[in-house]
């Protein structure tokens, strides 16, 4: 490694689960219920007492705070809190920020969650449009951060030369992974290129088919120390590398951002790779956070991938899928095909590929990468690994 890195299989996660997904505003239980139910579900996957949490970590708007948990999970002692900034850029931050509480001996057993829940609460979206959609923006008809994406989207693929069809392929990919997956939404829905052509434009260049679901649910995940996790009942998924942050002109709320077509991870991949010891070429699976499959097409040029030149060749179905693709992305179908709980599913599936459970499952993955929420002022990108890649 060219750069040490304390986190770097100092720990793991050692417990998943997640709920079924709703359509929005259709769930049976409110959030808070929601989340209960995810987390006592993970802590029970790793043969972990809920009462033993002591952290609790979450991202950018989770309105169920670990103080509210507390009494139905029957916690001895809450330790660690913690919120990472942003939105679905943050679920990678926020498993880093959990791991080093443990590194740091803050906290034994640390909880990372999501719950969404429209009828019990406001829907996440009209947050995120309220609070950081400029004047600018609102005045010229764009409100929602689909448009604001596409316009990216558009400029990549006039400048940059990205072909449209990536866009394509990334959707395609998640179907058919969808179609694997019994709990997926889009289960026994396959899209091929006629159905995907065929649907209803949004904003250009995103069909119906490039926008992320929007469901209710929850999932959560358990970190414990690597030396803990070697006792518990589930192959651990270590926490090789987590990297967190923000390009100099991403604080401008304005999209001045330079290139105007990185989704944020160019700087954050460089960080990655370094702190991990693995590079690109290494990963065997990836669960590439897809608001919309535009931001997705960029996020694997800024991780590196391929570049713009490259994308046409490499970002295509057939590379794309398990079990034989080069490299495998969305596995469980992603937020485009799966579910949309703000993207922590895409964390459960990527430990899955690790411990070989998952419904498209890549043989021998031993390499999984999570990258959140592209496009956002702050993002992150994880990787895991198998105990053989420490």
């Amino acid at each position: 490694m060219s750069t040490p890195n304390p986190m770097r299989g100092s720990t793991a996660i050692v417990g998943i689960a997640q709920t079924p997904y709703y359509k929005r505003g259709t769930s049976p239980d409110p959030e808070m219920k929601l989340a209960l139910r995810a987390i006592v579900a993970a802590c029970d996957d790793a043969g972990i007492d809920p009462a033993d949490i002591d952290g609790f970590v979450s991202y950018g708007s989770e309105r169920n705070t670990g103080q509210q948990l507390l009494p139905a999970l029957g916690t001895k002692s809450l330790k660690y809190a913690a919120l990472a900034w942003t939105h679905g850029g943050g679920i990678p931050a926020a498993i880093g920020i959990a791991a080093q509480a443990i590194i740091a001996g803050q906290a034994e057993i640390v909880v990372v969650y999501r719950a969404m829940a429209e009828a019990s609460n406001q829907r996440l979206q009209v947050a995120v449009t309220q609070g950081d959609t400029p004047a600018q923006f609102l005045v010229n008809g764009i409100d929602m951060v689909l448009q604001r994406s596409a316009m990216r989207s558009q400029r990549m693929i006039e400048h940059d030369g990205v072909p449209r069809e990536t866009l394509e392929a990334v959707v395609r990919a998640g179907y058919h992974h969808a179609h694997n997956n019994p709990g997926a939404a889009g289960y026994g829905q396959p899209v091929d290129h006629a159905a995907y052509e065929a649907s209803r434009w949004i904003s250009e260049p995103y069909h119906l088919f490039d926008c992320s679901r929007e469901s209710d649910g929850a999932a959560a995940v358990i970190l414990v120390s690597a030396e803990r996790a070697k006792t518990l009942r589930q192959k651990p998924a270590y926490l090789l590398a987590s990297a967190m942050g923000a390009s100099r002109t991403a604080g401008s709320r304005e999209d001045n951002h330079e290139p105007y077509t990185s989704v944020g991870f160019i700087e954050l991949a460089e960080r990655l790779w370094a702190q991990s010891g693995y590079g690109p070429q290494d990963v065997d699976v990836a669960q590439i956070y897809e608001n919309f499959s535009g931001m997705a097409v960029a996020a694997l040029i800024d991780h590196g991938f391929c570049t713009a030149e490259t994308a046409g060749t490499f970002i295509r179905l057939e590379n794309l899928i398990a079990p034989n693709g080069t490299l495998p992305i969305n596995t469980s179908g992603g937020n485009i095909a799966d579910g949309f709980i703000h993207g922590m599913g895409l964390v459960v599936e990527a430990v899955r590929q690790l411990r070989g459970t998952s419904c498209n499952q890549v043989p021998g993955a031993r390499l999984s990468l999570m990258a959140g929420g592209p496009g956002d002022s702050v993002t992150s990108t994880a990787l895991f690994g198998s105990a053989d890649t420490l």
